[in-house]
């Protein structure tokens, strides 16, 4: 991959919160900026005929796909990032155009409901720590019928952001929460990303019900893995890498209160 993706690098000490992406913005040390929309969101955006559709692009950037989407016609699209630079210049750039909405916050906390929720270099910039995280989330933000679809990185990098990943890890980590109708290497990647990214299309599983827990107090993975796999309504269990988090994935909701003692429960 060119060095124009590795500029922006840290070595894992600094917080990669609100100050940390304003720097970038501030000082345009924005390497991972294609300065064009990404191909691939390019040619899907092109078969979309409802243009009413609600799209939200996480984390956005400069955004070229939402503009590319604005220049197609779409009439519901917000963007949200964490970085207060960035969102004043795209407010002063869409100001007179009542089809975007421009939302400065984190998207964790964000509230909505989505047709389509475009990935585009978002998931990378994110910690790995909070993947299971934004599992959890993207079920909710998404209608009963909506769509994750975008690029994930199927490679590791050397200093990060960005994280990497593979599609083994995709697989187990988006399982039983979404159909994969697309998992795929990208063949239309922009050449500074070529031969190391994934396209997908997720589909919400409207069937099931998604729950983060926090894992404080855990006294054994195992035990816990076991207990928590026996009920019979949870179809699918995660953990996130620092192990403070339990992604559940069930078909009817779970007792919090018996989640959390089976959590924090010693094995006998």
């Amino acid at each position: 991959m060119s060095d124009k993706i590795q500029c922006c690098t840290t070595n894992g000490e600094i917080p990669l919160g609100q100050a940390y992406w304003d720097s970038q913005y501030q000082s345009h040390t924005t390497g991972w900026d294609l300065g064009v929309v990404s191909p691939p969101i390019k040619n899907y955006v092109e078969t979309i005929e409802n243009k009413q559709l609600a799209i939200l692009i996480p984390g956005c950037g400069n955004t070229y796909e939402a503009e590319f989407l604005l220049q197609q016609g779409f009439t519901n699209v917000t963007v949200i990032d964490i970085a207060p630079t960035l969102v004043a210049v795209l407010q002063e750039k869409f100001k007179n155009n009542s089809s975007i909405h421009i939302v400065l916050g984190d998207f964790f906390e964000h509230q909505g409901k989505y047709d389509i929720i475009i990935e585009q270099t978002f998931f990378c910039a994110l910690p790995p720590t909070l993947r299971q995280r934004y599992v959890s989330k993207m079920h909710r933000l998404l209608k009963t019928d909506g769509l994750l679809v975008g690029l994930l990185f199927n490679r590791t990098f050397e200093k990060s952001p960005p994280f990497g990943g593979s599609k083994a890890e995709y697989e187990q980590l988006f399982a039983k929460a979404f159909t994969f109708l697309k998992l795929e290497n990208c063949l239309q990647s922009a050449s500074p990303r070529a031969n190391s990214e994934l396209w997908i299309e997720f589909k919400k599983n409207k069937d099931v019900i998604v729950n983060l827990y926090t894992m404080e107090g855990i006294t054994s993975v195992d035990h816990m893995t076991k207990q928590l796999s026996a009920i019979p309504d949870v179809v699918h269990i995660s953990i996130n890498s620092d192990f403070s988090e339990l992604l559940l994935v069930s078909t009817k909701e779970m007792d919090t209160q018996n989640i959390q003692h089976i959590i924090t429960t010693p094995k006998k």
